[in-house]
């Protein structure tokens, strides 16, 4: 029997379906779109809404702002203060906003995730991101990004330092004596003295422990220092769907270095990012499948994104001929997951195959779909996926064929949660 798996939902903090039919007409960006959004994933019982981010209107494709803005890919609102509205609007979902380690300064960042830990009741978590475009570093007064594997290594130290600023609280600290008058011990309360190669803080965090201690940690380690830094911190990690034999090996690869850092490997859970299609019959669902991705709007959208992403110009190639090889200082994961569909394959195959998810495809039925995820987990081995629109912008229809056609059909089957057991993120993770 497939057992159960963990569901979580990847979104942009960006325009909704403006143009369309199902979408709010981006009237404005007060966020109740999006918090009508995780009331929905909150009675599906997913476990978090991750909210990605970037720093930049992009000029990488076509080497202007024009694509990026056209078509919505920016602008991209903080996705942090978005998160404080989802948490106050739900009760057991978690909300994971994504933060860069490149640009916030580690104890506004500490103290920051635990402020919002305690707001939500101890839901929140941080998706860990270096940042991977020269376009943000310059918003910055940088003149470019640091190199891709030292941006890691400060990452890594990043992590050390506000671990540590967590910590700097003992559990207990906090003891609200009415006999003695303390409100918290000082003799709990340490500094941190921390000096690195990079970051320097005496501490401690003055914020009290938050009800995690710790916020849940998220991260789409895909290049080995990303790996490696996942396997060191993370509760949570972002990977793409790549085939059954690429998912389980990167599992097992990710468990190998948890376990070489003394770590459990239960205690981190790889959530693979898809775009399940479901239509009431198995023809429609390949229909619209054919209809969105061979839109010559979506096309150009899609390949704006990933020039967005790498920061590699995809204008500069022919649709129809084989993507030659390219590189990037970017998100090296990303483009190796994109380049991965098929050596042969034209620009154009490759973007039109299943957006930027991988190169595994649910498309039919809510049950022949919730058949064939449950399949494709059992033989990789666990733990859930990430699932994001295929589509540009996202709408209230895609959102209510997931939550309300797809999810049922998984939990009919026992492959999906029926309730919430727990209340904070973490132990949502760690339940199954």
């Amino acid at each position: 029997m497939t057992e159960k798996f963990h569901l979580a939902w990847f979104l942009n903090f960006v325009a909704d379906e403006w143009n369309g039919t199902w979408g709010d007409g981006a009237r404005d960006f007060t966020g109740e779109f999006y918090v009508e959004m995780a009331r929905d994933l909150e009675r599906a019982k997913f476990d978090y809404v991750l909210i990605e981010d970037k720093l930049m209107v992009s000029t990488a494709y076509g080497g202007t702002m024009e694509y990026d803005l056209k078509h919505g890919v920016n602008p991209k609102h903080d996705p942090v203060p978005l998160a404080v509205l989802m948490a106050n609007a739900t009760s057991h979902l978690g909300v994971v906003p994504t933060m860069s380690t490149s640009f916030y300064p580690p104890f506004l960042l500490a103290r920051l995730c635990s402020t919002i830990d305690h707001i939500a009741r101890g839901r929140f978590g941080w998706n860990v991101v270096t940042s991977a475009e020269d376009r943000a570093a310059q918003n910055f007064g940088l003149d470019k990004l640091y190199e891709h594997d030292e941006r890691y290594v400060r990452a890594s130290e990043y992590l050390e330092l506000v671990s540590k600023l967590w910590e700097s609280w003992e559990p207990d600290a906090v003891e609200r004596d009415h006999t003695t008058g303390v409100f918290a011990n000082y003799k709990k309360v340490h500094t941190v003295d921390f000096v690195g190669k990079y970051y320097k803080s005496r501490g401690p965090l003055n914020t009290a422990p938050s009800p995690q201690y710790r916020p849940t940690i998220a991260q789409a380690g895909a290049s080995p220092p990303g790996r490696e830094l996942a396997a060191q911190h993370a509760d949570t990690i972002v990977a793409p769907a790549n085939g059954i034999e690429a998912m389980k090996a990167y599992r097992d690869d990710i468990h190998a270095r948890m376990t070489a850092h003394g770590r459990d490997p239960e205690h981190c859970k790889v959530f693979y990012l898809v775009s399940p299609i479901v239509a009431d019959t198995h023809e429609e669902a390949l229909a619209k499948r054919e209809r969105w991705f061979n839109d010559p709007l979506y096309i150009e959208y899609m390949l704006a994104e990933i020039s967005s992403i790498t920061e590699i110009d995809f204008a500069q190639f022919d649709l129809d001929e084989p993507l030659p090889e390219v590189s990037t200082n970017g998100e090296r994961g990303s483009l190796e997951s994109f380049i991965s569909r098929g050596k042969d394959k034209t620009l154009r195959e490759l973007v039109t195959g299943s957006g930027l998810t991988g190169n595994v495809q649910f498309v039919g039925t809510p049950d022949e779909v919730a058949e064939e995820m449950g399949s494709v987990m059992a033989q990789v081995g666990g733990d859930g996926f990430l699932i994001t629109s295929p589509v540009m912008r996202l709408n209230r229809r895609y959102v209510t064929e997931i939550t309300d056609g797809l999810v049922p059909a998984l939990q009919k089957r026992g492959l999906a949660r029926g309730d919430y057991t727990t209340t904070m993120l973490r132990d949502h993770l760690r339940e199954f």
